[in-house]
């Protein structure tokens, strides 16, 4: 028997139906191992050593490694087919090493997507693992160990911050810049002036030949007073012109058109794009419809292309088929696979979707347009400029007529367009009269805020990052507290605009955006086995470790709150301190006392418990985390994670809990 040796348990279904008998498909359940919390600083790398990491298990995942070392005792071969990126080829090599493959008896195998043909082709082209790719991965696990324990505990130490990051710490300050740019912007007064006609509506642009700028309202006023109510017609120009077709997703692009057309966080649309490469049942087969969700790429395979021309000129005609476009060269892009794109062009979204969540309907719909539109050929509009003049002030009206759909036929309902459709204006003879003229006062604007789409394009576009971390980054800001999210814009606390300034007080000259993107540079560098990792990380920590140990001197710690509470036992202020597990009152003369003020807690009651006499309250772990069990602990274990409803399920007497709306046994199958 040969054993394939997969990331994902959601995969092993799929991929073992389209291998048959003689293969058995187990799952790694992602990574098997990390760095230890050992050694100096708790960095779990040996600085000393040339930054010799030190592995261990993660916790839980020993049963695991001792089923896949069963089995391998039972298998003839194993074939590790993890993700095709540099995370999964790492996970390859942790098992290889921790599982004590033979080298003879192995090979690494790769897939783009879970098809069975793409399945069983991967193994045509079998290899071992690569190393420089691990080495990749491995630096960037080890600096981001290396900063984000330094940092974190510097931040926990001198001020409210709970961490710091090589890229989270980055794209706050890009979210803390913003916000001090919107604190600076001065607006300026201006007015607009728009006259109304029965079809149409135009601008004031200029004054015989100069562009005109109305910063007053006596400036307009003398504008109106030179107006009439007829217009003569100067000129109209009309230009056929191409509006250009779409490239196919990108890990970014798929975020940012997900974000603004469904209000999707990334990390949403990241976990609904990856059930859908992962495998779906479609009652006949459970097969991936897309293909591998984290890439910089917008390549597409020659199958797919030919598929997809062939699928155009079936359904929309010959003069429908576009050509492969070719994306800008953009620096710090890895192409290691293709864009994100239907596994077959012919299983559209209609004939899918009653086996599909709506969420996955809807990615998977703007998936699938997004890759076929990619192939199309560019839309044609008729695009008008009207000049109007009166009494030589120029009004300026534009427009466009769609010629041809092209590629909007496939994706207009996601493209975005204010396009204004014009009338005929030679029924005017030369002349319009406006039915109104408008004047409106406004003022400049400062540059918008992020938004999550926004902050993910700017990030790519500066080269910090990579697909895999945007979703990640984004959440961490959020649950860190650095950031609050109001009309879907990125506001900087207090707390995140502390941390940059001191981030930026001491390590500006690592903390910053072009440091960030070199070392991203030197990461692709070293899985092309061009630089060496010894020398990257030994450069960087040889410049940032004295840093940190002046930080930690000069660095101003933040002063606690003061309560105006007096402490019962010496007479000094008390003060609000921060804990492991979160706030807490105590005496500002610590050491010398020690009094802690005991927090009164509110027992929320939710209903009578179901196994005993007594209630279930809710309560919080040690973290903080939400859960609900009896007050007669440890006598009675009931605990629930979900919200009791306080009725009993009808089929096995436990309790109803809430999860998402859906109320359902917190022991059986029931739903209610």
């Amino acid at each position: 028997m040969k054993l394939v040796i997969v990331e994902s348990p959601a995969k092993t279904h799929t991929i073992g139906a389209y291998l048959g008998n003689n293969y058995k498909v187990v799952s790694s359940k992602g990574h098997i191992r990390d760095l230890s919390t050992t050694g100096k600083y708790g960095l779990g790398v040996d600085v000393e050593a040339n930054f010799e990491p030190n592995y261990i298990a993660i916790p839980g995942k020993k049963r695991d490694i001792n089923a896949l070392k069963k089995d391998i005792k039972e298998s003839d071969f194993v074939y590790l087919a993890t993700d095709p990126d540099r995370e999964g080829e790492a996970i390859s090599w942790h098992l290889y090493d921790a599982l004590g493959i033979k080298d003879d008896s192995y090979e690494r195998i790769v897939f783009n997507e879970i098809t069975e043909g793409a399945v069983k082709e991967a193994f045509n082209h079998a290899r071992k693992i690569d190393y420089s790719l691990v080495k990749s991965q491995e630096t960037r696990r080890i600096l981001d160990r290396i900063i984000g324990f330094r940092l974190s505990k510097l931040m926990q130490s001198k001020t409210g911050g709970k961490s710091a990051g090589r890229v989270q710490s980055v794209a706050l300050k890009l979210i803390v810049d913003r916000e001090r740019e919107i604190d600076a912007f001065v607006p300026e007064e201006y007015w607009t002036v728009t006259a109304h006609f029965a079809e149409f509506d135009s601008s004031l642009e200029k004054y015989k030949t100069d562009k005109i700028e109305l910063h007053n309202e006596e400036e307009v006023k003398k504008v109106l007073d030179s107006l009439d109510k007829d217009f003569k017609i100067e000129s109209i120009e009309q230009k056929e012109k191409n509006r250009s077709g779409v490239m196919p997703f990108t890990t970014s692009t798929l975020q940012q058109a997900c974000i603004n057309k469904f209000n999707y966080n990334s990390s949403k649309v990241m976990s609904v794009a990856q059930k859908l490469y992962e495998g779906i049942n479609l009652g006949s087969e459970t097969v991936g419809l897309i293909t591998y969700m984290r890439t910089d790429s917008t390549r597409l395979s020659p199958v797919f292309i030919n598929d997809t021309f062939a699928y155009i000129k079936s359904n929309f005609g010959d003069n429908y088929v576009g050509a492969v476009k070719k994306g800008k060269k953009k620096e710090n892009v890895q192409d290691a696979h293709e864009a994100i794109r239907p596994t077959s062009i012919h299983r559209t979204p209609e004939s899918v979707k009653k086996y599909l969540s709506a969420d996955e309907y809807k990615i998977y719909s703007i998936i699938y347009a997004r890759a076929l539109a990619s192939l199309m050929k560019d839309a044609r509009v008729l695009a008008t400029t009207v000049i109007l003049n009166n009494n030589d002030y120029k009004f300026k009206t534009t427009g466009q007529i769609l010629i041809f759909d092209g590629f909007l036929r496939a994706y207009k309902e996601y493209s975005v367009s204010n396009d204004t459709i014009l009338p005929e204006f030679s029924k005017y003879k030369g002349i319009v009269s406006t039915e109104d003229i408008e004047t409106e006062q406004k003022f400049t604007k400062p540059v918008s805020r992020y938004t999550e789409a926004t902050l993910i394009e700017e990030m790519e576009s500066l080269g910090i990052g990579r697909p895999s971390t945007y979703a990640t980054t984004m959440k961490t800001l959020k649950d860190r507290d650095y950031v609050v999210v109001e009309e879907k814009k990125f506001h900087p606390t207090e707390m995140g605009i502390e941390t940059t300034d001191k981030l930026q007080e001491f390590f500006s000259n690592i903390i910053n955006v072009e440091y960030t993107a070199e070392m991203e540079n030197d990461l692709d560098k070293i899985a092309e086995d061009n630089i060496d990792n010894v020398k990257v990380l030994r450069e960087f920590y040889d410049e940032f470790e004295p840093l940190v140990k002046t930080a930690f001197t000069e660095m101003e710690k933040k002063a606690p709150k003061l309560t105006g509470e007096a402490c019962p036992e010496c007479g000094n202020e008390l003060v609000i301190r921060k804990g492991k597990y979160g706030e807490f009152t105590a005496c500002s003369n610590y050491p010398t006392c020690k009094y802690i003020k005991a927090e009164k807690k509110e027992i929320i009651t939710v209903c009578k418990c179901p196994k005993c006499d007594g209630e279930i309250i809710e309560k919080k772990t040690r973290r903080g985390k939400i859960f609900y069990g009896c007050n007669k602990y440890p006598k009675c274990d009931v605990a629930l994670w979900d919200l009791p409803t306080g009725e009993k399920c009808p089929e096995c007497d436990n309790l109803l809990v809430t999860k998402k709306d859906i109320v359902k046994c917190s022991a059986c199958e029931y739903t209610k």
